[in-house]
């Protein structure tokens, strides 16, 4: 009789866990628009904004495992025609991009770099702490060179989740 309920109540366990899994998605999915992205540098704790006050950019995370990151200064140049080769150096100091696959575990993701923007990391493994609250999300670097000024320290970004992105 012990036994029956025993394996009745690991059963129903185990059916309300697949239909709470499977009724709760990644809640990393969908695209997210970037909002901050700060740097603090390791030697100094000094903090100050990577892209500028306002940076623009997207994150995304698909269902197929792959994600795409483009992330740009709001002080990045706006040529009319084709710009010049100062331009080019000040427009590609003031953009981030890079895509590839991704892995999750609780409260750690890892971007597996396949392409970048410049490929100095591409076959690297960045790995990220995120937090989600809500439509916030919140993520911090592992300790790193920053690819736009190359001092050491870690990334702080928080992005807002793009309404109607998430799968349903």
């Amino acid at each position: 009789m012990y036994k029956r309920i025993i394996v009745f109540s690991l059963t129903l366990g185990m059916l309300c866990l697949s239909t709470f899994a499977w009724s709760d998605p990644d809640p990393l999915l969908g695209t997210w628009r970037l909002r901050s992205f700060v740097r603090q540098v390791a030697a100094t704790g000094e903090r100050y904004n990577q892209l500028g006050d306002h940076p623009d950019g997207y994150l995304t995370y698909s269902p197929d495992g792959r994600m795409l990151a483009l992330f740009v200064s709001n002080e990045q140049p706006r040529p009319r025609n084709d710009p010049s080769d100062e331009e080019r150096i000040k427009l590609h100091k003031s953009m981030l991009a890079y895509g590839g696959t991704y892995s999750v575990s609780p409260g750690k993701i890892v971007h597996h770099i396949d392409i970048e923007w410049d490929g100095r990391r591409v076959g690297s493994d960045q790995v990220r702490f995120y937090t989600i609250d809500g439509d916030t999300l919140s993520i911090k670097t592992e300790p790193n060179k920053s690819p736009v000024d190359e001092r050491e320290g870690i990334g702080i970004l928080t992005f807002e989740r793009v309404k109607g992105s998430r799968p349903q």
